[in-house]
């Protein structure tokens, strides 16, 4: 029996290349400038794309082009391709390791570059691109293709399940804390020798400031999950996107914090900063590793995976 003929693709990489540029810059003539092409020949190989595939993917509103819904996915879907073409039309430099790494803003400050280390032992020659951003802006990375694989601290929210590929990775703990002998906390709470903290109860803690993370982060999506609908009528909740102005701001006395154990330990241990326990507040989570589908896994890809595994 006749195995069947393969149907070659009648699609060719350089309408995905240009396509993904023109998606990418907004227009036709960035994108001939950014792959040294003709403005024609990039008008021409969108066209050839669209009659391919039978059915548009911009729409022309004089000389602007406006994405067609049709868009998206297929742009997912080319840069995909084109990331797979070029690994192995480069497959030789894979073998050093190429690998682009998204981390949550915690685990990229705190906990990621031990970890990197451990991977430059393991492969000196590793060519490694990290992008640190809150856990919705990683998790957005992952989803476009830009980023190989990513550790989160909150649950990851694509817009596109199917897509992802997601996976309990560690667990940690946020903690509420203070300067130590804050005036907040003069004369309202009990110190606990024994556990080097405060006890607060969720009523107390509703009349101080507090400061946390902003929406989207990891550390947000916790603190507004299992602490703060607990709290009957906050007083204060200020947003800040970097952890490291809420430690100097709670060291400055201006409130109290809520950040993971990792990003505050070194202060804890110092005498600096304090824990303050809240009542019937549980505040562990879980961190995730998440990748996209598509996205082709190289041997630094499981070798990372090792390590941090």
């Amino acid at each position: 029996m006749k195995k069947p003929m393969q149907t070659l693709p009648k699609i060719t990489l350089k309408q995905l290349a240009v396509f993904v540029s023109i998606y990418q810059t907004g227009s036709t003539s960035r994108a001939s400038e950014e792959m040294h092409l003709s403005q024609s020949a990039v008008s021409s190989a969108l066209t050839e794309l669209e009659s391919r595939l039978q059915m548009p993917l911009f729409e022309r509103v004089g000389r602007r082009l406006n994405q067609h819904p049709n868009a998206h996915p297929v742009y997912v879907q080319a840069q995909a391709i084109l990331g797979q073409s070029l690994t192995l039309e480069h497959y030789h430099k894979y073998q050093a390791g190429q690998i682009h790494i998204g981390a949550s803003t915690t685990i990229g400050n705190y906990v990621l570059p031990p970890l990197l280390a451990k991977l430059y032992e393991v492969l000196p020659d590793a060519n490694v691109d990290v992008y640190i951003a809150n856990t919705q802006e990683v998790v957005s990375e992952v989803e476009q293709l830009n980023i190989d694989i990513a550790v989160v601290e909150g649950m990851p929210r694509p817009t596109d399940i199917k897509v992802i590929e997601q996976r309990e990775w560690r667990t940690d703990t946020l903690m509420v804390f203070a300067k130590h002998h804050s005036k907040w906390l003069a004369g309202l709470v009990n110190y606990d020798k024994d556990e080097h903290c405060y006890l607060l109860t969720i009523e107390q803690l509703a009349q101080l400031p507090l400061l946390v993370r902003e929406a989207g982060s990891g550390t947000r999506q916790i603190i507004d999950e299992q602490l703060l609908k607990h709290l009957p009528d906050p007083k204060v909740v200020m947003a800040i996107q970097q952890s490291e102005a809420i430690k100097r701001m709670v060291s400055a006395d201006i409130g109290l914090g809520c950040l993971s154990q990792h990003v505050i330990e070194a202060e804890l241990a110092a005498g600096k900063l304090v824990q303050v326990k809240i009542a019937g507040i549980d505040l562990s989570r879980t961190w995730w590793l998440v990748w996209h589908k598509a996205r082709h896994q190289s041997p630094i890809w499981q070798t990372f995976i090792d390590i941090i595994e």
